[in-house]
């Protein structure tokens, strides 16, 4: 079933959920107004958010993505992220078409599990 939701539309998703979660968008991809999100190590990340003192990551995975082996040391790498200013972990939002979110919590629950904690799974839709 190919998708025709565009990468745009769907981290245009992404940021509607960080509003509705109080967050502050501070870089995004694909935005007007707002500069793209530097790296993280060697991942780019599609959204950062602030929220008070609590800074969160968000990307966008395709089914691509999860089909690749490299998926987990990904998530892992940035569900392990501290802030530079304290010890608080950055947590990460991760979209996913809802059609591929039981798939994606697999992928999730083999990750340690200090980083299952900081990973919020949101399913996208798929029309």
């Amino acid at each position: 079933m190919k998708s025709k939701i565009t990468t745009q539309h769907r981290v245009d998703q992404l940021i509607h959920h960080f509003w509705k979660n109080g967050f502050l968008t501070l870089s995004r991809r694909y935005g007007k107004y707002l500069p793209e999100p530097r790296p993280v190590g060697n991942y780019q990340v599609d959204a950062v958010g602030k929220y008070k003192r609590k800074m969160v990551f968000g990307i966008i995975l395709r089914e691509e993505e999860l089909n690749d082996p490299k998926i987990i040391s990904k998530l892992d790498f940035l569900a392990s992220q501290h802030s530079k200013s304290s010890t608080k972990k950055i947590s990460l939002f991760v979209g996913v078409p809802s059609s591929y979110l039981n798939k994606a919590k697999m992928i999730v629950k083999s990750l340690p599990e200090q980083s299952q904690k900081n990973i919020k799974l949101i399913a996208l839709n798929d029309e």
